[in-house]
């Protein structure tokens, strides 16, 4: 594995072209870059040995390892990342990786670096689910609703693996004739996997259009989105421009008073719980019907305390 080192230089490279975009930038500019930001971060000028020879090297590790193509273009002497790279799952990628390299530092020190101590069940399986779905095999494995208790076996189709808060899911087809559906399964819940030497044959399916008019992990692929408009008080605005609550949110407002967004989603259970998370600091402006139903389930609220 890369040195803490590179593995931020690695990051700080990625960064920089992807804010560059379709300009891209030199060798010399990247340099530069990076000298600025490493005075920034209080890190002694020694650690950055970055000849063009060590930008070629991290140019062939981006891509080896993250999947992250840097062109050259010869005509204005640039390089530059192209557009349709997926941006969120690099960051993610890069940022694990840093915090396995100061957890390496520290040596496990538990007083210096203090992690959550819930910690998700499930996370055994995602090796051998990996592969399954690299080498289209099929899996069986021993999965208990939540709701009933019951434990039933099912034999699937993994297609891919989705996280949302701190929980991971695997995205299958349940194999029933020649019927194709996309289930979704809680590795939290999985309690047996079996995987089989036989392989499927995929169906092409757009995983991420799957949950584009979502917030969570329920899909809504049959179902057209809304416009809701939600108000925020001016701090908890912060909070929300800094983190999106989706991908298609806009500012309506933002002002010393009030932080207002636009989102264009389907309105399901995970995103009323989240609107509920944030309690008297938001308010639906629209539609109506999602203000109903949150009324609804406050009175319940405040009914089980006053009751």
């Amino acid at each position: 594995m890369a040195k803490k080192e590179q593995m931020l230089r690695l990051k700080l490279i990625e960064q920089f072209l992807r804010r560059r975009r379709h300009n891209g930038a030199s060798y010399e500019e990247i340099r530069d870059y990076l000298a600025r930001k490493y005075q920034e971060k209080d890190i002694v000028e020694e650690k950055l040995k970055f000849t063009k020879r060590t930008f070629l090297r991290d140019k062939e590790t981006l891509m080896e390892i993250f999947g992250v193509e840097i062109s050259y273009r010869r005509a204005t002497n640039t390089y530059v990342i192209d557009a349709d790279e997926t941006d969120v799952a690099n960051e993610n990628v890069f940022d694990n990786l840093l915090l396995v390299e100061a957890y390496r530092e520290v040596k496990g020190r538990k007083d210096v670096m203090i992690f959550e101590q819930r910690v998700p069940r499930g996370l055994q399986w995602l090796h051998g689910l990996l592969h399954a779905i690299t080498n289209q095999k099929i899996i069986t494995l021993d999965y208990t609703k939540f709701y009933d208790g019951i434990t039933s076996r099912k034999v699937l189709e993994p297609y891919a693996l989705k996280e949302f808060r701190n929980r991971w899911y695997l995205l299958a087809n349940e194999r029933r004739g020649q019927a194709f559906q996309l289930k979704i399964f809680g590795l939290d819940r999985i309690s047996e996997l079996d995987i089989s030497s036989s392989s499927f044959k995929t169906v092409r399916v757009d995983i991420s259009d799957f949950f584009r008019n979502s917030f969570g992990i329920i899909s809504t692929d049959c179902e057209e989105p809304e416009d809701i408009i939600l108000s925020f008080d001016a701090e908890q605005g912060k909070y929300i421009k800094t983190l999106p609550l989706h991908h298609s949110q806009e500012i309506v407002r933002d002002d010393e008073h009030e932080f207002c967004v636009k989102l264009s989603l389907v309105p399901t259970y995970d995103f009323e719980r989240e609107l509920l998370s944030h309690g008297s600091r938001v308010r639906v402006i629209q539609p109506v019907s999602l203000q109903e139903r949150l009324k609804t389930e406050m009175a319940q609220m405040l009914n089980f305390y006053t009751g």
